[in-house]
């Protein structure tokens, strides 16, 4: 018995943390090793649902109507351990929806409210999100009563339309049908400091120079969603904030209009929260005790009163009646002077010049009293960039223009990473279909598939080219925020037929064969260039001795010059692509880790991404036609060799200096068999591909690679076909 007794001295025998991590996991111990962490997020082990559910099913027979009445309700039923201010919570709600969505940037899509991803680190733990756990947990009985078929993400979201609604704002409408994640989004790169509100150098090569600011960031400090509120790294500048206010809405694809909107009407409704002092108040979430349930920032000198809380630091409404939408907001700005001054709790912001208490908005817990309203560095902006002025001032001239800009830039906000419109549930769909949706037309179904193969196989191009051409039209697919890919066949259209990743000369060549086949067999664009990657895939698989079908769906569209937005898309543009083997020189960022990046915004498992990059070696679909990673004697046939000889010991490898390149030799002869890059040799020496890599070597599973190759090539050309996708 003595012997299972655990000497105290030794040490605990439970692995600390070892539920949620290694207490040195290996990239700490190893830091160049590739972290495919990120490809082994969200999946079924860590999903509650029945593994049969379908949440595009389920949220269909959702009450919408009765979900949209509670959440209303809610509103104005203020809670003691979190008092509302003015007894309404529609200010709360507005910045929990606001900043679940604010978090998305453009240059990868990443972040947004399209998971719910606000409730896991670092989100829900983020400075700028303090108190917003309060704003969850008011839902939670809305969540509780509707359940499956009402996502968090959705909820949201929908608690600040309701928030708007009910202050007297027509919304421009609501799609449903957010799907959650159920842990948080890993290796997103939020920025490299290593605190909280760091300064923002780090983030930027020139501050002065927003532009410069690091991709695919979009938020000036880690852990703020948008701008400092007190000025560039706290110092009070109107001019110079709206040069960073214009650069960061911009990486959140919004214009200098929609930007306007947006910062006038958020803060057109409810306040910001700064009594006391900052170093009162507790840690956030993630560092909080059991004992706490998930709340952060504890206010100890809240005394149930709304005019005691503290949020941010500043303190003080943007308007006279702040649960109503008006035109309060400008009264404000444009109709008094303001001067520099400090909050309670010592924050920079803008007080009035010789406001009269009656003009005042009431103190958000008592009445009888009032309280001076306030400006924050970006608000001055907008009445000190002259573009930002000028725009400020055709909303006032006309409120009604001013409601509608804003309610279309609010759902802007609160949608753009749902992808096509659909994707939308609800009632409150907008009939109008809007540039940035990426809109699609139907496309025809009924042409004869079997015919029309036929004949793009006797094209007299390659598979090689066919297959190249397929998947360039398709890899451009986000999961992130679900644009892309091969539907719409934007791939012909500009900025995507010069891009230099599409190879121009080739595709012009490809596009000149197939656009006449499409319209001769009444099909789209978009399926024949999908369909004919198929048929160069297929005769790569007879060409391998077996016999497998390659998935096909008729329905595509093809998109027009007007349903595209070519400054939009720019961001699509690959640099690199490890599937094809290249990459523009000059980055820091090796090979491996762009190939890396691309197969999660594709949504690739890691055996699915190795099976894909062995495939399209052996079939010569790389770029341009470089041989590196070719290891096959056998080029155009769906065969294993890519596994066979890169596993093969009777080979040796070696760098080839100041070339980025290795030799693959012959260890009897010193022959020169193959050459590589660290892309393909990656799947030899990180140790959880080679055991993918090893699978697909074995002599029993070359009819398997080629099933496998299958499912993840079709799993790529229909990842933007939601109505077939779950």
């Amino acid at each position: 018995m003595d012997g299972n007794n655990v000497n105290p001295i030794a040490g605990c025998p439970v692995m600390h943390g070892g539920n949620t991590a290694m207490e040195r996991p290996v990239t700490k111990w190893w830091p160049e090793a590739l972290n495919l962490n990120i490809l082994h997020q969200h999946g079924v082990r860590t999903n509650p649902m029945d593994a049969d559910y379908n949440h595009r099913e389920a949220v269909k027979a959702l009450d919408f109507e009765a979900v949209k009445a509670d959440v209303k309700a809610l509103m104005t039923e203020s809670q003691p351990w979190w008092p509302a201010d003015w007894g309404h919570y529609g200010g709360l709600m507005i910045r929990l929806a606001w900043h679940s969505a604010g978090s998305y940037r453009m240059g990868d899509g990443r972040g947004g409210a399209g998971s719910g991803n606000i409730r896991f680190a670092p989100l829900n733990s983020w400075p700028d999100n303090a108190s917003l756990d309060k704003a969850r947990r008011l839902l939670w009985p809305v969540k509780k009563k509707y359940g499956n078929a009402l996502s968090w993400a959705d909820l949201i979201i929908l608690s600040g339309n309701m928030a708007y609604e009910s202050m007297g704002l027509k919304t421009f409408g609501f799609g449903f049908g957010r799907e959650d994640i159920w842990g948080p989004e890993q290796d997103i790169n939020w920025g490299t400091e290593g605190e909280w509100l760091a300064p923002s150098e780090g983030r930027y090569d020139d501050l002065d120079d927003p532009s410069t600011m690091h991709n695919p960031l979009a938020a000036v400090h880690m852990g703020l969603i948008y701008v400092n509120p007190e000025g560039v790294n706290g110092n009070p500048d109107p001019a110079r904030t709206a040069l960073h206010v214009r650069e960061t809405f911009a990486r959140m694809a919004m214009n200098d209009e929609e930007t306007a909107a947006l910062t006038c009407g958020g803060h057109t409704v409810g306040k910001a929260h700064g009594r006391g002092a900052a170093d009162t108040i507790g840690v956030e979430p993630e560092a909080a005790g059991v004992e706490a349930q998930g709340f952060g920032w504890a206010n100890p000198g809240h005394k149930a009163r709304a005019s005691e809380a503290f949020t941010s630091g500043i303190e003080g409404a943007w308007t006279k009646e702040p649960t109503k939408w008006d035109m309060g907001y400008f009264d404000y700005l444009f109709g008094y002077e303001w001067e520099l001054t400090k909050s309670p709790a010592g924050a920079h912001q803008w007080k009035p010049v010789n406001m009269p208490e009656s003009e005042m908005p009431l103190d958000p817990s008592d009445p009888s009293g009032r309280a001076l309203p306030m400006m924050t560095d970006a608000d001055m902006a907008m009445k000190v960039d002259p573009i930002y002025n000028e725009i400020c001032q055709r909303f006032r001239a006309d409120p009604a223009y001013y409601a509608d800009t804003f309610a279309r830039a609010w759902f802007k906000l609160t949608h753009r990473d749902m992808g096509p419109k659909v994707n939308y549930y609800g009632p409150d769909v907008p009939a109008e279909d809007l540039i940035w949706q990426d809109p699609v037309p139907a496309g025809p179904t009924g042409y004869d598939v079997a015919a029309l193969k036929s004949k793009i196989a006797a094209s007299g191009l390659t598979s090689a080219e066919m297959i190249a051409t397929a998947w360039d039209s398709a890899r451009t697919f986000r999961g992130s925020d679900k644009r892309g890919g091969a539907n719409g066949a934007r791939i012909r259209l500009a900025p995507q037929k010069d891009w230099q990743g599409n190879e121009p000369e080739r595709l012009a060549r490809v596009l000149a064969v197939l656009e006449p086949l499409a319209a001769e067999a009444g099909a789209s664009l978009a399926d024949v260039l999908v369909l004919a990657g198929n048929v160069g895939v297929e005769m790569a698989i007879e060409a391998a001795g077996y016999a497998i079908d390659v998935p096909f769906a008729p329905g595509r569209g093809d998109a027009s010059d007007a349903e595209t937005d070519g400054d939009s898309f720019s961001v699509l543009e690959p640099i690199a692509d490890g599937f094809r083997n290249w990459h523009r020189p000059g980055f820091a960022v090796s090979p491996e880790e762009m190939m890396l990046e691309k197969a999660q915004l594709l949504g690739l498992t890691a055996a699915e991404m190795t099976v894909l990059i062995g495939g399209l070696r052996v079939l010569g679909a790389n770029y341009d036609g470089a041989a590196h990673g070719v290891f096959t004697d056998r080029v155009g046939a769906l065969t294993n060799d890519f596994f066979v000889n890169l596993t093969d010991m009777s080979n040796s490898w070696h760098p080839v200096e100041d070339t980025g390149t290795y030799e693959i030799r012959d260890r009897a002869s010193g022959a020169v068999k193959w050459t590589a890059t660290s892309a393909d040799l990656v799947f030899g020496s990180n140790s959880i591909l080679r055991a993918y890599a090893e699978v697909y070597a074995q002599d029993d599973n070359g009819e398997k690679f080629a099933r496998d190759f299958v499912a993840a090539w079709n799993k790529v050309m229909i990842a933007d076909r939601f109505d077939l996708v779950a």
